[in-house]
């Protein structure tokens, strides 16, 4: 395992934990407890972040594209989290789709 799946699996342990053991002073136990629209709120909110720095030059802007998409991504891993779906499904649909054209794929996907 590389260590950006170690991070992403030990990510997801914390994550399946608190929605298993909810601690009362956790914020994921808070986007849980708000369910898909207070999720759903936040990864919208965290996507336009990503774009929005996506827009900025230099090493700052580079340094703020990263931390706003690890936010994106920890929101998106909350989603998972909530219904039950692990980011190792994530990444065995993702390597499903090697190698096969994104074009081709979504007009499977139409039929």
């Amino acid at each position: 395992m590389n260590a950006t799946s170690q991070v992403l699996n030990q990510l997801m342990a914390v994550i399946d934990d608190r929605r298993q053991n909810p601690p009362d002073k956790s914020y994921t136990t808070k986007l849980f407890d708000g369910g898909n629209a207070l999720i759903g709120k936040k990864i919208l909110e965290e996507a336009d972040e990503v774009v929005e720095a996506a827009g900025e030059s230099g090493q700052e802007g580079r340094d703020h594209l990263i931390y706003e998409v690890a936010d994106l991504l920890y929101h998106l891993m909350v989603l998972l989290g909530h219904h039950e779906i692990h980011i190792n499904e994530i990444e065995a649909e993702l390597g499903r789709r090697f190698g096969v054209s994104g074009i081709d794929e979504k007009a499977a996907r139409s039929k």
